[in-house]
């Protein structure tokens, strides 16, 4: 299956958090969207990998995307070495995406940080035809998407770029919600984390809200871009004038 967009990030949940209305919106316009998870997220203090597995794979169907795979790399001691370059080069290469979205280049948490660098540093490794790479027992074509976005995760960096996710929001915080596990639940014995406050979900919301009162939108998504986006004219800059 060809992607026209690859989400990839460390920990099931870091893209429902940060670019989850994004990827419904191209979801919804029929395009093909996919999701690569590096881990299960199995050091969380909260739940299971089974159960977080689960909860992925529930938040997919809210968002509508193609394909959700999970790579079972070691959470919190992966590394952006030859191994784990070539392990995601040969997933970059089967699904050949256009786009690549990617973890912050640097966050609180040190897997997002490593994350944003190895699935950058393998979306260029994946077009060198001297990188040689196997799926399912037949040698691989290169192929290197032509953007990696970065997301934006608990750290705020200025964005290159702010996405309109006004008719999205909804749907995303019901993908966001599907994580049953790792956020605020009144019923739940289990030890009380950063994530799991009363008050996250609200900072999530709050900064959409930021984001789209500086395009003028509802609520917005906003990420980074290492190299500058080229345009074809100012015209697609322009938004529609609110109501």
């Amino acid at each position: 299956m060809k992607l026209h967009i690859l989400a990839v990030a460390a920990h099931p949940d870091d893209i429902e958090l940060a670019c989850a209305g994004t990827l419904i919106k191209h979801a919804n316009k029929g395009q093909a969207v996919g999701i690569l998870d590096l881990t299960q997220g199995e050091l969380g203090t909260r739940g299971t990998p089974e159960i977080r597995l689960q909860e992925a794979q529930d938040a997919a169907k809210v968002m509508g995307v193609a394909v959700r795979e999970n790579l079972g790399m070691a959470d919190g001691f992966f590394q952006n070495d030859k191994e784990h370059q070539l392990k995601l080069v040969e997933y970059i290469r089967k699904y050949r995406p256009e786009i690549v979205i990617a973890n912050a280049l640097a966050d609180r948490h040190p897997d997002h940080g490593k994350g944003g660098r190895l699935i950058a540093d393998a979306c260029f490794l994946a077009g060198l035809r001297k990188v040689e790479t196997e799926h399912d027992g037949k040698k691989q074509e290169a192929w290197r998407p032509k953007r990696v976005y970065h997301i934006i995760q608990d750290r705020f960096y200025e964005p290159t770029f702010i996405v309109d996710i006004s008719a999205e929001h909804e749907q995303k915080m019901k993908a966001i919600r599907a994580y049953k596990s790792q956020f605020h639940d009144p019923n739940s014995n289990e030890p009380l984390t950063y994530i799991s406050q009363g008050d996250f979900l609200k900072h999530i919301e709050a900064r959409a809200a930021l984001l789209g009162k500086r395009i003028g939108a509802t609520y917005g998504e906003g990420f980074i871009s290492e190299n500058v986006p080229g345009l074809p004219d100012l015209d697609v800059m322009v938004l529609p004038e609110m109501p």
